[in-house]
């Protein structure tokens, strides 16, 4: 997003957690209810509320100072996200910048770190799009379809991606592609390449972005490429090794999904307090209903288990040690806390929880999702039987 002003690194380190957390809330603070609503009727992009959090430094908070960043740990970027969604507010818009920007960082050449992460850290440049999932194959990744093939010094992109959130809204996408055929590699797991796409010089031409219009405002897409030329100097680490550097992230990536299901589970729950509190049924409060005290407080519960499970794979992860199992876990437990709350808190507000004004019904829809993204949670099951667990594998 070019013109963007230059902005300062956060002042802060990891062990200024509530500083932060005060500093999201009020930004937060800004964009109300009525921001979301109206985004929410019209399918738009919060571009105001992307603008604030990049200004104010938040969506740069792991690039290393040296690049513009902050050089923060996941414990910042888990805070920043769960504070949003605590707050009413809606991460989706912005957060894969977080959980994708580890495959440049981890991976990435020290030219291509020079050259895109300063652009990223000041908002002249947004990198929101992850082109991985495909109508075909979903999430059996090794399936996928779209190839690159060397050509001198780029690489000619045929192909087709699904699922591609802020593809519109996004100058840069992480492209997962094949570039060798299934039946030429050595191990089922190779064969596969990441590329940093700009998709200023294609969108338009040798890259179609079709919206998809879904039950709530994600910005998702379709993506099409044909004959797309990637520069050969795109490429982020070793060809055929993409699908490592890709999994590498997604530990990052359910941590921080699972920090924004609590804010979530506890925006809910808030709202369902105070209505609880404040509505008289036959000359009572409602709250002193076991019938409606109860699930707010099992809620609460889970939410607070959940919670420690978040924290614990943030933690693991930012000392670098293993926290696949973590992060798996974390997700799941948060996604269902926050569903749970979610359901809980409508059922609280009964009728007045389908008016729109109360944001209930959006935030509903919103939630939702986590249970089916960035990865099911059956799926979430599996991997906890086979590799925590010790199995049989079953798929």
């Amino acid at each position: 997003m070019t013109g963007a002003r230059p902005i300062e690194p956060l002042a802060f380190d990891d062990g200024d957690l509530q500083e932060i957390r005060r500093s999201v809330a009020a930004l937060c603070a800004r964009f109300p209810g009525e921001y979301w609503r109206e985004k929410d009727r019209e399918r738009a992009y919060p571009a105001e509320f992307v603008g604030a959090l990049t200004q104010a430094g938040f969506l740069s908070v792991l690039i290393p100072e040296e690049f513009g960043g902050s050089g923060l740990g996941l414990s910042a970027a888990a805070a920043i996200m769960e504070e949003i969604h605590k707050n009413g507010c809606n991460g989706a818009a912005c957060h894969a910048q977080m959980y994708i920007m580890g495959t440049i960082l981890r991976h990435g050449s020290q030219s291509q770190k020079t050259q895109w992460l300063p652009k990223i850290a000041s908002g002249a440049l947004r990198l929101q799009a992850f082109g991985v999932t495909e109508p075909t194959s979903g999430t059996d990744t090794l399936s996928l379809q779209t190839t690159a093939v060397r050509q001198g010094d780029h690489y000619i992109v045929n192909g087709q991606k699904v699922w591609t959130s802020r593809a519109e809204h996004s100058d840069l996408m992480l492209l997962l592609a094949r570039t060798t055929p299934r039946d030429k590699v050595r191990k089922r797991t190779e064969g596969l390449s990441v590329f940093l796409v700009d998709m200023r010089d294609v969108v338009g031409g040798t890259l179609t972005i079709k919206p998809i219009r879904t039950m709530i405002n994600h910005a998702t897409t379709e993506v099409f490429f044909d004959d797309m030329k990637v520069p050969a100097e795109n490429l982020i680490g070793e060809e055929d090794r993409g699908l490592k550097y890709v999994l590498d992230g997604m530990n990052a990536e359910r941590a921080l999904i699972g920090a924004e299901c609590i804010g979530d589970a506890r925006w809910f729950i808030e709202k369902a307090v105070a209505y609880a509190s404040e509505r008289q049924v036959f000359n009572r409060p409602i709250g002193r209903n076991q019938g409606i005290q109860f699930p707010i407080a099992q809620c609460y519960a889970a939410t607070e288990a959940a919670a420690l499970m978040v924290e614990r794979a943030v933690e693991l992860f930012d000392a670098g040690k293993p926290s696949g199992a973590e992060a798996n876990m974390a997700k799941l437990l948060a996604a269902e806390a926050s569903w749970k709350a979610a359901d809980m808190c409508l059922q609280t507000h009964g009728g007045f929880g389908f008016a729109e004004e109360y944001d209930i019904e959006r935030k509903f829809r919103e939630t939702r999702l986590y249970g089916i993204a960035p990865i099911s949670t059956n799926l979430i099951l599996s991997y906890i039987g086979e590799h925590v667990l010790g199995l049989p594998r079953s798929y």
